[in-house]
């Protein structure tokens, strides 16, 4: 988890999230690949470390807006990925991340 002196270190999460991601429940039932996942993790991850202190539900909005923008996003669209970043969200702020999104 990141702190306000310590930005998150991306390639901890990838390696977490690349052995976790088949878990979450928008995953678990797909044919789709880490690689897929991927950017929302990591705009998940570097969002929280850039908001520090602030709520999802504050930022959500922002996020969605800066996704178009992200440049690791690839293809995907925000609907593809928001739960992916929300989860590595939770993460790095300590939630504990909701099971039936």
């Amino acid at each position: 988890m990141a702190d306000r002196l310590t930005p998150v270190d991306w390639d901890e999460e990838d390696r977490y999230w690349r052995t976790n991601y088949r878990n979450r429940p928008y995953a678990s039932g797909t044919t789709e690949e880490y690689e897929y996942y991927q950017p929302g993790y990591r705009y998940g991850a570097e969002s929280a470390s850039r908001y520090q202190g602030r709520r999802w539900e504050e930022v959500e909005g922002d996020l969605q807006r800066g996704w178009d923008r992200y440049e690791h996003r690839t293809r995907s669209t925000w609907e593809q990925v928001k739960h992916a970043v929300r989860d590595a969200w939770d993460r790095v702020t300590g939630k504990t991340p909701v099971g039936s999104r």
